[in-house]
């Protein structure tokens, strides 16, 4: 069953840099929360000790990818909007404005990785220390997001490829 919550309309002004970015810091504080009960309940049921060996790390790897996955498309596929979605206002959704549907949420979370390539490229290619990389992670995320600025409807490339659309909620 595909529910459907109050959206904007779809010509309302395009969602800006700035707004995303706030949604996007306020969501990565959110996650760390539940990427931290996940590794806990880990490797606590399993009794592993760091260093964790290689096998182990990719592991918990998946783990936190599948968790941070679930999270995310269950919130688009249920009404569109994360928690810090809903604390701006905002909410994920298809070109009709209705939630998106399984197949579409799980696209865009595996789609929306493309924001960390850059950095990840560049960490590949020049390695640094710990805070170059996380600039490098950074500035390739941004420049990334800048793209919306190429669109005229202020799309990131993950939403233009599947027909999604960041919408504004107005106030009730």
């Amino acid at each position: 069953m595909v529910r459907t919550a109050p959206h904007a309309a779809p010509g309302d002004a395009p969602v800006g840099l700035r707004l995303r970015l706030a949604a996007l810091v306020y969501e990565a504080t959110l996650l760390f929360g539940v990427v931290f009960g996940a590794s806990y309940l880990l490797i606590a049921a399993t009794g592993w000790t760091y260093p964790l060996p290689r096998a182990q790390r990719w592991i918990l790897q998946l783990v936190v990818f599948v968790v941070v996955g679930s999270y995310f498309v269950y919130c688009w596929t249920h009404g569109g909007q994360t928690l810090a979605l809903k604390a701006w206002r905002l909410r994920v959704a298809r070109a009709d404005g209705a939630s998106l549907r399984l197949h579409q949420a799980i696209l865009r979370y595996l789609l929306a990785w493309h924001l960390f390539l850059p950095g990840l490229i560049s960490i590949l290619l020049f390695p640094a220390t710990p805070w170059l990389n996380l600039a490098a992670l950074v500035l390739g995320m941004l420049g990334m997001l800048a793209l919306i600025y190429v669109d005229p409807q202020r799309q990131a490339v993950h939403d233009r490829l599947l027909g999604t659309r960041l919408l504004r909620v107005p106030p009730r």
